[in-house]
């Protein structure tokens, strides 16, 4: 059929023609923002799940909720940034969303005074004043300007938070990739919305991130548990699948069979990402208005050879040959959570010899651990791709070449 008129998009953060099976994430947002512009709390959303779940997805129609509703939206993602790279680039776009709910030639005190507590911010991350952009205002005394980014950024968004509510609006922090936070940084985020609650300012905090992220949340502070809700994002229920399928091509005129569908989901196991890249496939050897199981066969090589190039091969390239070797040990054992006593059987190796290794796939994203003492991998279906693409002499060879260095 004509790719033109393909109406499946395999992009990262890519919004797809149709968003199903996320109402009650929708729904609790949107309490959210009403709550807040009545002046009443509300707990803030951080949206946690495996990749390709569609998370970013979610949180870039977040946003375009919150603009629909006149609010203000700064979209960060987090990156591996220091405290200096973190303020620089947090002033930036505070910057623009105090200039947009009050330009320059309206400020009242209340602007003005968050304008002076902005460049303190950003002051304190240089203090030459080398940043690309200004405020051109006079730093204020004694706000933002401790050293102390939790305190600093307290300071922030408490007086953009009045300016906001004296301008009848609201702002709404979306972050993505909430476990690439420092923990400092995150706690910084905690605790500036925890004393925005305090003052009933309509100001939150949305994210979405892997499945560790309660965890690091409640370690960065105590009353994150309470200050949020954590909704599990996962794969899509077997009606929600069928509808990412059949309602995109619907919409250009294309059928599926039932069969086709039946096949589909059972290839793609519901995944959102996943099921736009078969869609894509599929669409590309369908020769007529309706798709049929036999397109869903001819498509699936192309499709598998697709995640495989790409979706799996991106993770897998960051990887040490130990660290491939751990993960494909982890695959020899199934798809299911493994004890690290387990995976370092299959290598040969105490679990203690291991830890290092298992704590970098951690912090790398590649690795999450549900439970104690276990760790699972945060890619859907990773161990098949690793038994699939990587041979198991991997292990082996692995083994041989540590024997060689003890």
């Amino acid at each position: 059929m004509d790719q033109l008129s393909n109406p499946y998009t395999p992009n990262a953060g890519a919004t797809p023609e149709v968003i199903v099976g996320r109402d009650d994430q929708l729904d609790a947002f949107s309490v959210l923002l009403g709550r807040l512009a009545r002046g009443r709390s509300e707990q803030s959303m951080i949206a946690t799940g495996l990749r390709g779940v569609g998370k970013t997805v979610l949180l870039t129609r977040l946003g375009e909720i919150a603009r629909e509703q006149d609010w203000q939206v700064v979209d960060l993602e987090a990156g591996k940034y220091d405290e200096a790279h973190f303020r620089t680039v947090l002033f930036g776009k505070l910057r623009t969303v105090l200039l947009t709910m009050s330009p320059r030639a309206r400020w009242t005190a209340r602007s003005k005074r968050a304008a002076s507590v902005l460049t303190s911010f950003t002051l304190t991350a240089s203090p030459d004043g080398s940043v690309g952009a200004s405020l051109q205002v006079d730093p204020a005394e004694g706000l933002a300007d401790h050293g102390d980014l939790s305190l600093d950024l307290t300071d922030v968004l408490v007086e953009l938070g009045h300016v906001a509510k004296e301008r009848t609006t609201g702002i709404v922090l979306t972050v993505d990739e909430v476990q690439f936070l420092r923990t400092e940084q995150l706690s910084a985020l905690i605790q500036a919305i925890h004393k925005t609650v305090q003052l009933k300012l309509p100001l939150t905090f949305v994210g979405a991130g892997l499945p560790q992220i309660a965890e690091l949340a409640g370690d960065a502070r105590s009353y994150a548990e309470r200050l949020f809700k954590f909704p599990v994002i996962g794969e899509l229920g077997d009606d929600d699948a069928r509808r990412a399928f059949a309602d995109p091509a619907a919409a250009e005129g294309v059928s599926f069979d039932d069969d086709a569908l039946d096949r589909a989901v059972e290839l793609t196991q519901g995944y959102p990402y996943f099921i736009q890249e078969l869609g894509y496939a599929v669409w590309t050897v369908a020769e007529n208005n309706r798709i049929t199981k036999r397109d869903i066969d001819i498509a699936e090589e192309a499709y598998v050879a697709k995640l495989d190039s790409s979706f799996f091969k991106v993770r897998l390239d960051r990887a040490t040959p130990l660290e491939t070797a751990y993960m494909r040990a982890m695959a020899e054992l199934g798809p299911e959570p493994q004890k690290a006593a387990d995976v370092a059987r299959v290598m040969e190796r105490d679990s203690s010899q291991l830890g290092p290794t298992r704590a970098k796939l951690i912090n790398m994203g590649l690795l999450y651990t549900p439970n104690h003492g276990y760790a699972a991998f945060t890619v859907p279906t990773f161990d098949s791709f690793m038994r699939r693409t990587i041979p198991q002499e991997v292990i082996l060879q692995w083994r041989q070449d540590a024997g060689r260095h003890t």
